[in-house]
């Protein structure tokens, strides 16, 4: 007979534990617990029997894995927690005794921790970082809008602006924007890295208000992980691109307004261009000095044989151990460089091969909108949202410029020739410049989510714009799909008519291959070709035969399904199926209003 096991000794007993249970191991308060539960990932779990979790008792309690609590008793943040209370408490003592100059000393010592370790422990490969970027994004960008208060302080947003920033910069760098879409929400945007879609919200550029039942508390908890985790995810991306992590802040720009284009980017890679000579009153110096550069070159190099020889003659006649040690010290001196060159690609994460530094970082992410503004220039009007226009034209490979009065950093200026398009949200623009088009943003916005340049007729100022569908969605069986989706799946189609091309050619090949058994079997082509059409069309025939037959099978077996259903399992199903119905009939509905509407118009 087997041991007897005791009750709650074992199963769902012993897997999960209530939050005072972990409260009263960790010996931490509720607000250190929940802090703590965020920066480390760890989160209420529900069991399928909540009755055998709780040991046969039914009240309602919130659930952990028991592993994860045992996790957390060797955090090193726990320390930390503990250290923060008691310099609280010696501050408090110091300022109740009155003595300044002991609570002014302790607040100069006051404890410091970092979130370093736990990101490394969190996401210890880089895909894993990127594809938990979202949320991340969409926080940082909500709290670089948000007014200075008492709880949220102005050193914070700062660092917010800083990131977001940063992350902007990149994604204009490496043209890895893939979609665009503006809601109430605030404007949706989409890139790809490293093949993973990262998608988050940038609200638009209005004074912010905080809602009152908001609990700032854990919205805080959460962007101090997440500053942490883009400050890491900006420093790997900026050195696959080979440019230099943090970009320095020219501050005169941001008193003008520049935003963005106050950061300066620098590259690791030597830029000869910035040496250069660009002004012809230095040009024949500048040809001078080269020349003088290229003859003491030339000198040197004919000095290096010798020099070379007396080296070798010189390890030749005894100098072993200091060749080893410097042979030893050149290997580290290699191994050091090789794994600084190569360490963003040093985990070859999701089978990640390295690759070379690239200046044109469009050929990594793909070029179907990396390059879509290439051949154009655009000019902003005054009215148009000029931050999230500079950004999406700049990702896609155009130039921009706009009204000194937004700010500086434009690169073109209202009356320049090379404009191409100028952007207006007026009815009836102030001026109009010969040789450039007129569009309302929406125009740059739809290029961007069809992959190509649309008509700029319907985006004229004062025109009534096509409807401005989101990118994000996915149209299934039954629902309404607009007129205006199609124009997203044009380069789909494109692709389509490739391969019909392409089985075209393949077609060719089939006829010839018939002409030679026919000319092998000794048969007329015309004859031996009736034959084939006939036998292809019998076949056909027994397809579609097949296949209605097999639709008649797959309907009785959906029928003995449902009669095998359960009594829950069948009223499931019936709602599953009534819900299809009201989506189809919504959808036919629409179609009708849409079609009345085209009608009377």
């Amino acid at each position: 007979m087997g041991k007897l096991q005791k009750k709650g000794k074992s199963g769902a007993a012993v897997k999960y534990i209530t939050r005072n249970q972990a409260l009263k191991k960790l010996q931490v308060t509720l607000a250190d617990f929940r802090r703590i539960c965020i920066i480390k990932g760890v989160y209420p779990r529900e069991p399928k029997n909540k009755k055998k979790a709780n040991q046969g008792s039914t009240a309602s309690r919130t659930f952990y894995y028991y592993k994860d609590i045992q996790y957390l008793l060797h955090e090193p943040l726990l320390n930390h927690f503990r250290d923060h209370k008691a310099y609280l408490r010696k501050v408090t003592r110091a300022l109740a005794k009155k003595n300044l100059s002991a609570a002014r000393a302790l607040r100069d010592n006051r404890p410091t921790y970092s979130l370093h370790h736990i990101v490394r422990e969190r996401y210890p490969s880089f895909i894993y970082a990127l594809r938990d970027l979202d949320d991340a994004l969409c926080l940082l960008f909500l709290f670089a809008t948000f007014p200075v208060n008492d709880k949220i302080k102005a050193p914070l947003v700062a660092e917010c602006q800083r990131l977001t920033a940063e992350f902007q910069h990149y994604v204009m760098r490496a043209k890895c924007i893939r979609k665009v879409f503006l809601s109430i929400k605030g404007i949706y945007y989409q890139a790809e890295i490293k093949g993973q879609q990262i998608t988050w919200l940038v609200p638009y550029q209005f004074v912010q208000q905080i809602p009152g039942d908001v609990d700032l508390r854990v919205m805080l908890t959460f962007l101090e992980f997440y500053r942490t985790l883009i400050g890491f995810v900006n420093y790997r991306l900026y050195n696959e691109l080979s440019l230099v992590y943090p970009p320095k802040i020219d501050y005169a720009k941001v008193a003008e307004g520049a935003e963005v284009d106050a950061m300066q980017i620098e590259s690791k890679l030597f830029d000869w261009s910035k040496h250069a000579t660009v002004t012809e009153e230095h040009a024949t110096d500048a040809t001078a000095n080269r020349s003088d550069m290229i003859e003491a070159s030339e000198k040197r190099l004919e000095t290096l044989s010798a020099k070379l020889s007396d080296i070798t003659q010189a390890d030749k006649d005894g100098e072993d151990a200091a060749m080893e040690d410097g042979a030893e010290d050149a290997a580290t001196a290699e191994a050091a460089s090789l794994d600084a060159f190569a360490e963003p690609e040093a985990a070859g994460e999701e089978g990640d091969v390295a690759k070379p530094l690239l200046l044109n970082a469009a050929g990594v992410h793909g070029q179907d909108r990396g390059q879509l503004f290439a051949k154009c220039i655009f000019y902003l009007s005054r009215e148009v949202p000029r931050n999230s226009l500079e950004f999406v034209v700049r990702a896609c490979g155009g130039q921009v410029g706009w009204d000194a009065i937004l700010g500086a950093g434009s690169q073109v200026s209202e009356g320049d020739d090379r404009v191409t398009h100028h952007v207006s949200d007026r009815p009836n623009p102030d001026r109009s410049y010969y040789g450039r088009s007129y569009v309302q943003p929406q125009w740059i916005y739809d290029c961007i989510n069809a992959g190509k340049l649309l008509d700029t007729e319907q985006y004229a100022p004062g025109a009534t714009l096509p409807a401005h569908l989101s990118p994000f969605v996915k149209y299934e069986a039954g629902d309404y799909v607009p007129a205006e989706a199609h124009v997203l799946d044009e380069t789909l189609a494109q692709n389509e008519a490739d391969k019909t091309m392409v089985e075209a050619s393949s077609d060719d090949e089939e006829q010839h291959q018939m002409e030679l058994e026919a000319e092998a079997a000794g048969v007329n082509y015309s004859e031996y070709q009736t034959e084939a059409a006939a036998s292809t069309a019998a076949a056909k025939k027994k397809q579609k035969q097949k296949a209605a037959s097999a639709l008649v099978a797959e309907q009785e077996k959906q029928k003995m399904a449902t009669i095998m259903m359960s009594k829950k399992d069948r009223q499931l199903y019936s709602s599953i199926r009534q819900e299809q119905v009201k989506k189809e009939a919504k959808a036919r509905r629409l179609q009708r209003k849409k079609d009345a509407l085209q009608e009377k118009s």
